[in-house]
């Protein structure tokens, strides 16, 4: 009995080194930039990062000059009745986290697991809002119009596609949300906030290195800047 427990203690212990390094990690990566250099155009294409404290999420306008997300995301994939709202927002994610729990009491170890493991069942999740202002939870940002034309594309290119259109919709939360079928593998290296600061970084944005926690994400883009 006595040697169980030393074994227990164990790898209690050693799992908890591994969260303190990993919640460390993140940290060190957050206040880490890409794309130093880069600084805010005085006029361009309004964007928002958008978190809910715990998620982020890219939120695009739905047209801009040649480009409407309606010609790409069909409008009868929508709850009946709904229509396009002026804006979207764009995130990704496991498929069982995303469908499954819908509110943080909806979680259970099945799919908590599966989130820690890694998965290569991934969704993008879009959400259609009306008129989005500055706040705490929507951060707005301004980008050249080449850098948002190059943000569609990256984008588009997470979803599943026939036909110059996202296929196969899946039911959302609700009558403003829907998801679809994306590729990539989602693992506690490559979470959803990552994929946001990637996104972003890809275009020339200024973010952290590694930011698998929506803090340090937002850190790089504050209310008052």
């Amino acid at each position: 009995m006595g040697k169980l427990l030393c074994g227990i203690r164990f790898v209690i212990g050693w799992l908890f080194l591994i969260i303190g390094l990993y919640f460390f990690a993140a940290l060190i990566g957050s206040l880490i930039s890409v794309n130093a250099d880069w600084r805010e155009p005085e006029s361009g294409v309004q964007i928002f990062v958008e978190t809910n404290g715990v998620h982020t999420a890219i939120i695009l306008p739905r047209r801009h000059k040649d480009h409407d997300w309606a010609d790409f995301l069909p409008e009868g994939d929508l709850p009946k009745g709904q229509s396009f709202g002026e804006n979207i927002s764009f995130s990704w994610g496991e498929r069982n986290f995303f469908l499954e729990t819908e509110n943080w009491s909806d979680l259970r170890p099945n799919i908590a697991a599966k989130a820690v493991f890694g998965s290569n069942e991934t969704l993008m999740h879009i959400y259609h809002y009306g008129a989005i202002g500055q706040g705490p939870y929507h951060r707005s940002l301004i980008i050249t119009p080449d850098q948002h034309d190059q943000l569609v594309a990256i984008i588009k290119a997470k979803f599943e596609q026939s036909g110059g259109k996202a296929v196969n919709a899946l039911k959302g939360y609700g009558r403003g949300d829907i998801f679809y079928p994306s590729s990539g593998y989602y693992s506690p290296l490559r979470t959803c906030n990552i994929w946001t600061s990637e996104t972003l970084a890809a275009i020339g944005v200024q973010t952290g290195i590694w930011t698998p926690m929506a803090g340090g994400v937002m850190r790089w883009f504050p209310l008052e800047r």
